[in-house]
This record gives C-alpha cells, structure tokens and sequence, in this order.
C-alpha cells in the first residue's frame, strides 16, 4: 500500500466536540488500520508458523507467480542473491576424496538425479530445487563424482554474480548450496550462460541447490526428488551385510512401519546402523522397533515423568516452550520457556520462588538432552530478513506434537499454568510469539478440541481486540490444517449463524475462511457468500437515531471483514476465485458490492520487495497468456470500480499510485500502457483517467514521466 493511502491515526479532539463521538472516530480510525493489515497479517502467519502452515504458502498466489512448469520456473524473483549455507558445517573449500568415496557406497540413484547428471553433462551448470534434509547435497556431490571431477570444492555464498564467476578458477566441481537471489538482482538465463562459458573454459562443472519454493526467472532447474526411502535404506544395510541379508531383513515389522512413515535421509542411516546391529544381534527386535514412533512416546514420557531420573521442572518447561517455537530462534525460546516455568513453579510449590539460572549451562548441553539440534538460519522481520540467527529444532519433527499432547491430556495439573502461559504469549509485540501461541493451541486441538475451545479459542474470540480475534482466527486456521473434526462446522457456524453481542466470533470465522482459501477455497468461498446473503438488510430503527447510526456502522463494519477474507482469497487463489467473483457483478446486488471492495483492496496490496502491485503485475502476465479471460475480468473489475459513485474516488487514488509505481518500474508501466486504454472504453472514464494523469504528482509537486507517455498513449486516435 502505498504510504499516502494509509489510513491517519486517530486525530485529537476539537475544543466543544462530543466526546462519545471522538471516541467513536477514534474506534473506527484504529479499526481501519488494523483492517489494512490482512495481508500482512497472512504474510505473518506464513513466515513465523511451523511447518504445518507451509501448504497456505505452496499453493495460491505463489502458484500464479512463482509456479513451475516444464522444469522452469516463471515469473517474479523474492529472494536475494547470496546463499545461507545449508548447514553451518558445510564451509567453504575443498571436500575431502574419502568422504566422497564414503558417500558412493550407499548413495543411491533416482529418475531426478539421471536427468540432472544429462544436464550437468550438457550445460555444465545444473541447478537442483529440493527441499532441506532431502539428500540434494549428497546427490550434488555424487553428480560431479559421476562425471569424474578431479576435485570438489564448496562454494562461499556470493555476494554478486561476479563474484561467483571469480571462484570458478579452475577444472574442479564445484557445489553452491542454497542460492538465494533478489527481485532487483535475479538469477536469468543470461547469468548461467556466463557461468557456463566459464565452466567450458576451464573445463569445470558446477552443481546449484535451491528451496523448492525459490523463484528463478526462466531459468531451467531439476526438481530434486530424492530415492524411494527403502532404496536409500537398502543401499546402507547393503554395504555391511549383503543382498542375501536384507533379503530377509526388509519384511521385518519393525523395518516396514518405518518405512510407512515419511523419512529424511538422515534419519534413514541411523536406523541403518540399528538394523546391522540387529542383524548382528546387537540388538534385539524391540530396541529396534522402538526406534519409531515409540522411541519419542517413550522419550516424551521419561522427559515428563517423575521417575529415577527426573528432568529439572525448569527443563521441562524449556521442552514445552520448544514444542511450541520449534524451528525458532533459540534465544526466544529459552526466554519464553523461563516465563512458562515461573508459572509451573508456582503450580508445583506456591510458597517457593522460581529461581532461574541467569548464567546457566550451555546452549548445547540443553539441546543435546532435548535431542535437537541447533542451527543458522535467517529470521523474519518487519525490517526484512535477519541473516546468521541460531535456531533450534527437535531432531524428531513428530517430537513437538507427542509433547503438547502428553503434557495436556496426561499432565492436567499442568494446563492452567500452560493456557496462562500461551494467553501471555498471544499477548506478546512480538509476530513470531503471537503466532506460535496460535500453532500451540492448534495442536493442544488434536489432542483435545473441546478444551482448546473453552479455555483459549473461544475467550479470544469474545474478547474485543483485533488481536484477540486475529489468534483466534490463526488457531482455528491451523487446527484445520492439522485435520482436526469439527473445525470446519464451528467456522460455518461462527460465519453464518446471528451471534448479537459476538462480532468477534463473526469475524474469527470470516478471517480462517480468508487464510484457508488455498487449500479449501471452494467450501471458504461458499461459506462467505452464503453469510453475505444470509445478512440482514433492513432493521426497524424508526426514532431510535444512535441505535440506527450504531447498527449502521456495525454493517459498515461486517462488510470490512467479508471483504477483507475475499481479499484473502483473491490474491492468495487468485485465477477460480477471480472467475467466480466475476459472475456476480451484475445481477447480485449483495455480492457485488463486497466483490468490488475486496478486489479494491487488493488492487492495494504490493510486493514486499519490491513494492510492485500485486494485482498490476497479475495483469500483466494474464494479458500475456495465450488465454487471456483473467485479463478480461480484471478489466471489468476496475470498468465497474470507476463507474461506481462509491468507489470512483478510490479506486482513482489507487490508479494514482500505480502511476507512481510506474515512474520507478518499466515493468508498472509497461502493464498500465495495456491496461489504461481497456479502461477508457465509455466517455466518463476516459475524461477521468486523463485528468487523474494530467494532475499526478510527486510530494515535491513534480510531474510524472510515466503519467505523460500513458496519457499520450490514451489520447491517441
């Protein structure tokens, strides 16, 4: 959104004014500014929820713009040039001949390792999209080991392209793991031509590994996908007790449950090794049955547990809180897990102080008898991304759900300190911590809704904060994600069902439906129109002036929120919902209206990069497909705006600011240069565009290159 849109804070009163009326002002100044934050909230929810939300990030908006096909990805580039490592033992320099060798006898090929060896063989340069702990780097060292590279080097991250150039000196592969580029300086086609003249001169290969989600700009790729698990934990068992051996083996109970489970390449080899040593009578079948799923019940309850080996209450608290900020900043983490452990104190000896270790034993001693494992990563901000951040993560990702579940349905003497502990949380200036306080109440759901309910998700709700409701919201959002029952009937009810007294459980409804849109937009997009048409038109409020003018912006009020989860679906789902939004905007009154607010404000939404509008940029590339029908209903969309007496004014200032846009980015001009002349199609939008261009200006009151060109180009016969 553009700064001069933003919505004023609310302003001072005046000398004699009504102070009901002030305060009523200033309720709905504030209320306007939180609404302007749907997206970001979403972004928010995104960016700092666990791993479990990521299927609102894969689908959608970032399906349109990011999407792959063919083996190449398209469209818009967020991510910066410079590569995080994709562990932090992994440095620069060269990689020892017997670890390579090590790694040949049980390295195993697939379909996507043989296309990417064709690749490499061919272009020199090969870039693999896969997601971490999936074997990419093992499978990019096997690839240069394949094609008999005499050395292999690890790659320092980048700083710029010529500098990645200077490091390719000579013959040896070469890996860069983890990649990451900017909208202002994305990796192109032309760049790989350069790193490929490169590596012919000096006779070199180089192997790129990027996150499935990163965006490249016509830049042909590999989708890493790694071996069928049983063939990567075959080719480990193999090595020690041949063929004949496994054999017999791989039919075991124990072998085939943990094979029915999703696995990472990591976790792969450690239960090769028990395997060997069952095959060797190390061990017997039990110890390596309970390798699974066992193994973490039963670490969770020792963990928990009052036996001969108690863990301190403050670890305990310290595993809770990383149940809940798994694959977070440790700092936070250890911080919070403090605070939960004065409320545990407290419930466990009331007349004893907590007393907490300021100074206490390292970072990884505690996360050794938590089995995680700490890490650098790069953390989230408002401000942009804060690189070089320790994390800390369970090595058992099914560790942090055993761990909620145990300490809420086998320990209730713990819950009243943990739902106070996850209130405080919700409480919190920090999106991060707010956010997790959400996810903990999601999976406190799996493992008991009704309470989930009663005692954190329904007060949220009922109270009368944004904030209150946004988490309430998230929680139900991400209770749905995790499969709970009956989700999906208390949002239709909350939604559709006349809750006098209970506008926040309206729109905690309103919001999950919006932020569930890329993965149920059908049954989100249903709920919404069937609440819109189900509300109340008219009221009898004949002599009742303040309550007319209070039911009055109440209504005001309700259609932000239905506009606000359209909005949602818009950008987010973007091609079925734009379609289906499009059919109502003629001949369904009630519909239209919000229709046309929620593609208004989308129209407000820009890049968090690089502050392009989201839906100019959807234009553009709609108008370039071969079907253009997107095109054709984002046109009447603004067609519809611009001749509606409600929303002419704003979708004028919108309009305004993506001419500014156009100033700093050819690319905003180039679409507007398409898209103002479908606009101008009637004789009063035309004389409004063209006096919105003749009158543009900067706030040093300068006039607008791009606003002369576009208004050439309407003006023209």
């Amino acid at each position: 959104m553009n700064q001069d849109d933003t919505a004023a804070g609310p302003a001072a009163p005046t000398d004699g004014a009504d102070p009901d009326k002030q305060k009523k002002q200033d309720e709905s100044a504030e209320q306007e500014q939180q609404r302007q934050k749907a997206w970001d909230a979403r972004r928010s929810l995104i960016d700092h929820g666990p791993a479990f939300v990521m299927p609102l990030a894969r689908t959608g908006v970032e399906r349109d713009l990011f999407g792959i096909t063919g083996g190449t990805v398209k469209g818009d580039v967020n991510y910066h040039f410079g590569a995080r490592p994709e562990r932090s033992e992994h440095l620069s320099g060269e990689i020892r001949r017997e670890q390579i060798e090590e790694l040949s006898y049980v390295f195993h090929a697939c379909p996507s390792f043989d296309e990417a060896l064709a690749r490499l063989r061919t272009d020199r340069v090969v870039i693999l999209a896969g997601g971490r702990d999936t074997g990419r780097r093992s499978a990019a060292l096997m690839l240069l080991t394949r094609l008999r590279a005499e050395r292999v080097r690890n790659l320092d991250p980048p700083a710029s392209l010529a500098a990645l150039l200077e490091q390719l000196a000579d013959g040896a592969g070469y890996v860069l793991l983890n990649l990451a580029t900017s909208r202002s300086r994305p990796l192109r086609e032309p760049h790989l031509l350069g790193l490929r003249e490169r590596l012919e001169h000096t006779g070199g290969y180089l192997v790129i590994t990027v996150e499935p989600s990163a965006a490249l700009e016509d830049v042909p790729f590999v989708r890493w996908e790694p071996p069928a698990a049983e063939d990567m934990l075959r080719s480990h068992v193999v090595r020690h007790t041949g063929e004949a051996a496994w054999a017999e083996l791989c039919g075991r109970t124990p072998i085939t449950e943990f094979l029915a489970r999703q696995q990472q390449p990591d976790g792969i080899e450690e239960f090769a090794r028990l395997i060997v040593a069952f095959h060797r009578d190390e061990i017997d079948e039990e110890k390596l049955a309970a390798h699974g799923e066992q193994a973490a019940t039963t670490q969770v309850s020792r963990w928990l547990g009052d036996d001969n080996r108690p863990t301190p209450l403050h670890e305990k608290a310290f595993l809770i809180a990383l149940a809940v900020f798994d694959r977070a900043p440790y700092a936070v983490t250890a911080e919070l897990a403090d605070l939960l452990y004065i409320r545990l104190q407290r419930t466990s000896n009331p007349h004893k102080p907590a007393e907490i270790p300021v100074f206490g034993g390292s970072r990884e001693e505690r996360l050794r008898l938590a089995h995680a494992r700490g890490y650098i990563d790069t953390e989230a901000t408002g401000w942009g991304p804060l690189v070089g951040q320790y994390f800390a993560a369970f090595r058992d990702e099914r560790m942090a759900q055993l761990l909620l579940k145990d300490v809420w349905n086998l320990h209730p003497s713990a819950r009243p300190a943990l739902v106070e502990w996850i209130q405080e949380l919700a409480d919190d200036g920090r999106p991060l911590v707010r956010t997790r306080a959400a996810s903990a109440t999601a999976l406190l759901a799996t493992a008991d809704l009704s309470s989930a309910m009663a005692l954190l998700i329904e007060p949220w709700a009922d109270e009368e904060e944004f904030n209150s409701w946004l988490t309430a919201a998230n929680a139900l959002t991400m209770a749905q994600l995790l499969d709970v029952p009956a989700v999906f009937r208390i949002l239709h009810d909350w939604c559709t069902g006349d809750y006098d007294g209970f506008e926040g459980r309206r729109w905690t409804a309103v919001r999950a439906y919006g932020l569930l849109g890329p993965v149920h937009y059908e049954h989100a997009l249903n709920a919404l129109l069937e609440a819109i048409r189900g509300q109340r038109r008219q009221q009898d409020l004949e002599g009742d002036e303040d309550e007319a003018e209070a039911y009055a912006e109440f209504v005001k009020e309700e259609a932000i929120q239905f506009a606000d989860a359209l909005e949602l679906l818009l950008l987010a789902v973007r091609r079925p919902v734009l379609r289906a939004l499009a059919e109502h905007l003629t001949g369904d009154r009630a519909v239209r209206e919000y229709a046309l607010l929620a593609f208004l404000q989308a129209c407000e939404q820009s890049d968090e990069h690089n502050d392009r509008p989201l839906v100019l940029d959807w234009y553009a590339q709609a108008a370039a497909a071969i079907d253009d029908t997107d095109a054709q209903h984002l046109i009447s969309f603004w067609q519809e705006a611009l001749a509606d007496r409600a929303r002419t004014t704003k979708a004028l200032r919108i309009l305004r600011g993506w001419v500014r846009a156009a100033d700093r980015d050819p690319e905003s001009e180039a679409a507007l240069t398409s898209l103002l002349p479908a606009l101008v199609t009637t004789p009063a939008n035309h004389s409004r565009v063209s006096h919105l261009l003749r009158t543009v200006r900067d706030a040093d009151k300068s006039g607008s290159p791009a606003a002369e060109r576009l208004l050439a180009r309407i003006s023209a016969p």
